[in-house]
């Protein structure tokens, strides 16, 4: 049987993880606390973890994990399946690194755009040979209401409205819905087309915790990955594995 991989991902407050055989995903586990999460690895002893964090300081949580499990942290040393051009690769999040490898894990003969549609919106680009050398960064769905209320004086806090707002706001709440959510289905259509008037054919792929929110919205055919970035990380850790067997 193959061996178990754990792959975590760790946002500010709470992370999410999944169990992995090989490239089959098992279990699925969010909202994640760090207790929650040496109870996992209590439970199931996997033979090997990978993980993404956004956390300053890991060495706690990596102390505890290292006493049940072979134990790697995702970073700008950590060899991975991709030839990066990034200028700066310390400054390079992890999981735009990890949310390309996995888009390569489900589309192996495309190249792929990923959008990450969470706090910010990232825009991520990889060839059909692996070569990364970027994308960009906007603000994020709930990013911009907060904007619009926090830097005026007299505009209020708006929640998303589940369905597409008109194009003309009549009224001041009305108009706020419209110029945040047209105006970034607006510009996730724009880099697509961008995107492919300068590459030619790809896979765009949509994740994080807003991709189904704009799911329906968007015109272009998008495929939907919302474990993407826990695809990557095994795909990562499977790599590193390999290469130290090899060695």
């Amino acid at each position: 049987m193959h061996p178990l991989n754990l792959c975590i991902d760790l946002g500010n407050t709470t992370g999410k993880a999944a169990f992995f055989r090989q490239q089959k995903m098992l279990e699925y586990h969010e909202q994640l606390s760090e207790k929650s999460i040496l109870h996992l690895v209590q439970k199931e002893q996997p033979h090997h973890i990978i993980i993404s964090s956004v956390r300053s300081n890991l060495d706690g949580l990596l102390d505890q994990l290292k006493q049940y499990s072979e134990v790697m942290v995702l970073d700008s040393i950590l060899p991975v399946p991709m030839i990066n051009h990034y200028e700066t690769p310390h400054t390079l999040g992890t999981d735009r690194i990890a949310g390309v490898v996995g888009a390569r894990v489900l589309y192996p003969q495309d190249s792929c755009l990923v959008i990450d549609a969470g706090t910010c919106i990232t825009y991520d680009f990889i060839d059909q040979q692996d070569n990364y050398f970027g994308g960009s960064i906007s603000l994020g769905l709930q990013m911009r209401f907060k904007a619009l209320h926090h830097y005026t004086d007299r505009l209020p806090l708006i929640e998303a409205s589940t369905t597409r707002p008109a194009l003309v706001g009549t009224n001041t709440p009305k108009a706020i819905l419209s110029g945040v959510i047209n105006g970034l289905v607006a510009e996730i259509e724009g880099v697509i087309a961008g995107y492919s008037e300068n590459f030619g054919n790809f896979a765009p792929i949509l994740c994080g915790g807003d991709a189904a929110f704009f799911e329906s919205k968007i015109k272009e055919s998008i495929f939907v990955a919302s474990n993407l970035i826990l695809i990557g990380l095994n795909r990562i850790l499977i790599y590193n594995v390999e290469n130290k067997l090899k060695s």
